[in-house]
């Protein structure tokens, strides 16, 4: 058996209601759990929330809301690791005990089912704890610079100043989408970015943060273009 869990709290205080607002025509947990569905790879797709609005459109959109989230875990200093962990263990108490388990974030409009399902195949072919998706930094982080309180310039690594950008090792961050692990690398103590994981490359225009107004219109221009272009929003 394998499980999506979408974790969605009710508190997000940058962007109101973040995870059922609508976006481009449907509550943006809804993208989603659609892509969860159409990738075939789940027995049962299961939102871990602590409100009841959000559980309440979640069925709406055929996701499962077994178990509420404890208040000690939704607040603005929880991390991923310890909702999900939360997630395990109930379904355990419920004697359901899946091979495979994921978590996909509620605010990822561009995720695709076929990615998912790399993801799950990757996880498998590697034998690595947890398989998750990243994508490119768009400039060098060698060549970054950082700015003092009288907004005077100096570089994080002077060294690289006459560094050509393509003799620099290229760098990867987070795509923040989606994380499959088994139940028991879920349970345990494992590092997310370490030795035991594995990436799931993802193109750059597919990858988007989602955190204040401005990231949100972008997002919602970057989305309706793809779909102009005839690209699958899940």
């Amino acid at each position: 058996m394998r499980i999506a869990i979408i974790p969605a709290r009710g508190g997000s205080k940058r962007i109101p209601g973040k995870n059922i607002r609508p976006f481009c025509g449907q509550p943006m947990i809804a993208w989603s759990i659609q892509a969860a569905q159409v990738s075939g790879c789940f027995d049962r797709v299961i939102v871990s929330t602590d409100s009841e609005e959000i559980a309440e459109i979640a069925r709406q959109y055929a996701a499962e809301t077994p178990f509420m989230r404890p208040a000690t875990l939704s607040d603005d200093h929880t991390g991923t690791m310890a909702v999900m962990k939360h997630a395990v263990l109930a379904l355990a108490q419920m004697n359901c005990h899946p091979e495979g388990v994921c978590c996909i974030y509620a605010t990822a409009p561009f995720l695709s089912a076929d990615d998912i399902s790399k993801g799950w195949a990757q996880l498998l072919a590697t034998s690595a704890h947890f398989a998750f998706s990243v994508t490119s930094y768009p400039f060098p982080i060698q060549r970054a610079i950082r700015l003092g309180a009288d907004q005077r310039v100096s570089m994080f690594q002077p060294q690289h100043f006459n560094t050509r950008s393509q003799d620099l090792e290229p760098a990867w961050h987070d795509a923040g989408q989606f994380y499959w692990g088994t139940a028991a690398s879920w349970l345990s103590d494992d590092v997310l970015f370490g030795q035991h994981s594995t990436a799931v490359v993802l193109p750059r225009h597919r990858v988007q943060d989602i955190d204040t107004e401005e990231d949100w219109e972008r997002a919602e221009w970057m989305f309706k273009a793809m779909q102009m272009q005839g690209q699958p929003s899940s």
